[in-house]
């Protein structure tokens, strides 16, 4: 758990008033999360919800009208937890889930959990609508160079190399594969995913915070997962054939492949784009990625 924002208590029981009719929390615990600042508040009856403040910087990365646009399909599907409020700069309270667990890398290389997040992922892929709200990936990269440039953010010396080989696997893949737009969450990280009971009993998974959701390529969302879980290639192929209701052809694999190339070459510049607000994490986070999309690129080249 982080440390609580002395800043964000005036703006959290202003929250819970205006939502709830009281401002007055028992207990409240920092959450995890890169971007905002979220919090897990116990009211004296024992009530329990979450509350978002908005993270610094955030209104030039987030359309908070598409955010909640996309969270709104997400409550209908049964896929997040129900919104109770959601404020046009991002602030949101939704109700808690119960006994709820955030997932880790560990804990989603359980193939059971696997087949909830292929079921989950099959839900929203194959529900048929249109957000109305566009994820355009090699769009997005180009606002972010903005952003970068625009804040003199030093970029790695070999931007410009490694961007044409990316460029250039798109333009194979986009050939091969005629990938429908359909609603994606797009940002599956392992703290996005939570365990918490379910109306029977048991135990159910949850993807929540849909900040970066759009209409994009579904297998954006297998690659992404596969990425933040560190799955091998024994976890990949598991993952694929429950997400596809089959075996994975060669094809397939460069698609997933491609995508976790996209995946990691998008990030590493919204990465760039926080390290004036975060520093060095920030950084390091964007060597990370920039250096495993370099691995990948070698990999698909290879197949």
């Amino acid at each position: 758990m982080g440390e609580i924002v002395k800043e964000d208590l005036g703006k959290i029981s202003a929250l819970l008033e205006k939502v709830l009719g009281t401002g007055e929390y028992d207990k409240l615990e920092r959450l995890g999360g890169l971007t905002n600042h979220t919090y897990h508040a116990t009211l004296k009856d024992g009530r329990e919800y979450v509350v978002r403040i908005p993270g610094e910087g955030t209104e030039e990365l987030i359309v908070r009208s598409d955010e909640r646009v996309s969270t709104e399909l997400a409550c209908r599907l049964d896929i997040d937890a129900q919104m109770l409020y959601f404020g046009k700069d991002g602030s949101k309270v939704t109700e808690y889930i119960k006994n709820a667990v955030t997932m880790s890398a560990d804990s989603l290389k359980d193939e059971g959990r696997m087949r909830k997040m292929a079921a989950i992922y099959r839900k929203i892929h194959s529900c048929g609508e249109n957000t109305g709200v566009p994820f355009e990936v090699f769009d997005m990269a180009a606002g972010y160079e903005k952003i970068i440039n625009d804040l003199n953010v030093p970029m790695f010396a070999d931007y410009a190399e490694q961007k044409a080989k990316v460029m250039a696997i798109k333009a194979q893949i986009d050939k091969a594969v005629n990938a429908p737009k359909v609603p994606c969450h797009n940002d599956p990280l392992c703290e996005n995913w939570v365990e918490g009971d379910d109306a029977e009993g048991g135990r159910r998974l949850y993807l929540i915070d849909w900040e970066y959701a759009g209409m994009n390529d579904g297998m954006w969302d297998v690659s992404d997962v596969s990425i933040e879980a560190g799955y091998d290639e024994a976890q990949d192929e598991f993952l694929l054939k429950e997400y596809l209701g089959r075996k994975p052809s060669v094809l397939d694999k460069k698609h997933f492949l491609a995508n976790k190339i996209y995946v990691d070459f998008l990030w590493t510049l919204w990465a760039k784009t926080r390290v004036p607000y975060a520093g060095q994490p920030m950084e390091d986070w964007a060597v990370e990625r920039y250096a495993r999309m370099i691995d990948n690129i070698a990999a698909f080249e290879a197949l």
